[in-house]
């Protein structure tokens, strides 16, 4: 028999300290959803079951005792840290669930500026660590644009890449280590070494698990040297996509790897860029120590040389735009209003593909949105993470609200176009999700994105989670 409400609560202020354990209504509330669902909770809609309780933990051990628990009564754990995600990962979508919030765990553990490693726990923000790696000439390397929200557990758990991806790579390129408990109350701690050859590489079951599996304690991340005196900075306007795929895949596959490669439609450029004059933009950094930076801007110049319609822009437009390109949590509030009075609200979706179907995904997908979803009023794109192999393709779509309450949103709009780009993603041999997730709103395309390897991934939450506690409906679908 599932218990109450007031049981779990009762049973859980038993177990932890009770000013650790959150049953006020706001709270609730604010915690059953993330940014998915922001139109929405703008209006102060809640359309998802609130959770029996938010608790905050303070240690691998607290969280162990209350997942053993949670795992013998059946009750639905939602991992919680920054609380940054995009894609419904962080909705309580089950009657009674626990957010188990990770925040309080904030202790940065180690620096070691020899073996160049950070370790830190799972509540410690990003921002924060690199102010403190900083102040000794480090980095991460990782700066996505919610850097000044984001935490350390969530990252991994999402599987994040940051601006600076095509040099210092993925989040999962950076962890070295990792400790996490999984639902049967086990602490497991992957050690601190650059590379192994014993078997499978288990960390990749926990990065980018989303809580699905288990709850992400503390990571162990790679630091490198930080030399932003020799930043160099590159930025062109050219007619056509196409032509700047092609010049993104020139640069890397003749081995060159600036922090920055980006290339925006013409749309989209025109709401980052002053000078974009209706066209396409172009922009890259190159960063290290000064000859690998002076070297790789050296080859971006004569690569883009290369091709006539190419137009430089000053230096200076590209280093002031990427400055200032991260959130400002100071107008947040500011945005919300803005939504709420013009009933326009934007979104994205990336996706990611080789170098021979990307532009034929933007294309379709495009073409498709223009012609199936009314009352668009922006519809553009971008590439900002690039491969050897292809890139990355992050749509960006606002429209009006149009004779809809809120809580249609959703369903007329957001869900429309998500499945557009997914599906035509998924045709064309690309991966429906490049960085934000799967969520709960991409679950139902899961077993099209793995197709035969889906058995694998099936197979480790069978293993991992056989009572399915872990975030119901985030990666795996609710009815496996």
């Amino acid at each position: 028999m599932a218990l109450t409400r007031e049981q779990i609560v009762n049973d859980v202020q038993a177990m932890l300290p009770q000013e650790q354990i959150i049953t006020d209504e706001a709270v609730l509330k604010e915690n059953s959803a993330d940014r998915f669902r922001k139109f929405e909770t703008i209006h102060d809609i809640y359309t998802q079951p609130l959770p029996a309780a938010v608790v905050k933990v303070t240690s691998a051990e607290e969280i162990s005792r209350l997942l053993q628990y949670m795992n013998d009564h059946n009750i639905n754990a939602v991992p919680r840290t920054g609380g940054s995600a995009t894609e419904g990962g962080l909705e309580t979508a089950v009657e009674n669930s626990l957010v188990i919030d990770g925040s309080p765990m904030n202790d940065i553990v180690s620096i070691d500026s020899y073996d160049m490693l950070a370790t830190v726990k799972c509540g410690v923000p990003l921002e924060d660590l690199e102010t403190e790696l900083r102040k000794q000439g480090l980095t991460t390397g990782h700066s996505p644009q919610s850097k000044p929200l984001a935490q350390m557990g969530g990252l991994v758990a999402t599987r994040s890449i940051g601006q600076l991806s095509t040099l210092y790579g993925g989040i999962e390129d950076m962890v070295v280590g990792v400790e996490a408990v999984f639902p049967n109350g086990e602490i497991t701690k992957i050690k601190n070494i650059p590379r192994r050859a014993a078997g499978p590489d288990i960390r990749h079951v926990i990065i980018g698990n989303e809580g699905a599996l288990c709850y992400i304690t503390e990571v162990t991340v790679k630091v490198f040297q930080y030399q932003p005196e020799h930043n160099q900075y590159y930025g062109y306007v050219l007619d056509n996509m196409k032509t700047g795929f092609d010049i993104l895949r020139e640069v890397m596959v003749q081995g060159y790897r600036p922090s920055v490669a980006r290339l925006y439609d013409p749309e989209d450029a025109a709401d980052h860029f002053d000078f974009s004059q209706g066209k396409c933009v172009l922009i890259f950094m190159a960063e290290g120590p000064q000859r690998i930076a002076e070297a790789t801007g050296q080859a971006i110049e004569a690569i883009v040389a290369q091709y006539s319609e190419s137009e430089r822009v000053e230096s200076r437009l590209i280093q002031e735009w990427f400055e200032n390109l991260n959130w400002d949590p100071s107008k947040v509030e500011e945005e919300r209003q803005a939504i709420k009075d013009s009933n326009n609200i934007g979104f994205t979706t990336e996706v990611s593909g080789s170098w021979s179907v990307i532009h034929d995904i933007y294309e379709r997908c495009i073409t498709r949105i223009r012609e199936e979803i009314p009352h668009i009023t922006m519809l553009g794109g971008h590439s900002s993470h690039s491969y050897l192999n292809g890139t990355n393709m992050y749509f960006v779509y606002y429209y009006d609200l149009v004779d809809i309450k809120p809580e249609e949103e959703i369903t007329a709009y957001h869900y429309p176009i998500n499945k557009i780009i997914v599906e035509e993603t998924i045709k064309a041999g690309g991966s429906m999700v490049h960085h934000h997730g799967v969520g709960k709103h991409r679950t139902p395309w899961i077993k099209d994105e793995y197709g035969s390897s889906y058995y694998i991934l099936e197979t480790l939450k069978k293993a991992f989670d056989p009572k399915c506690i872990m975030n119901k409906g985030t990666i795996f679908p609710t009815d496996d």
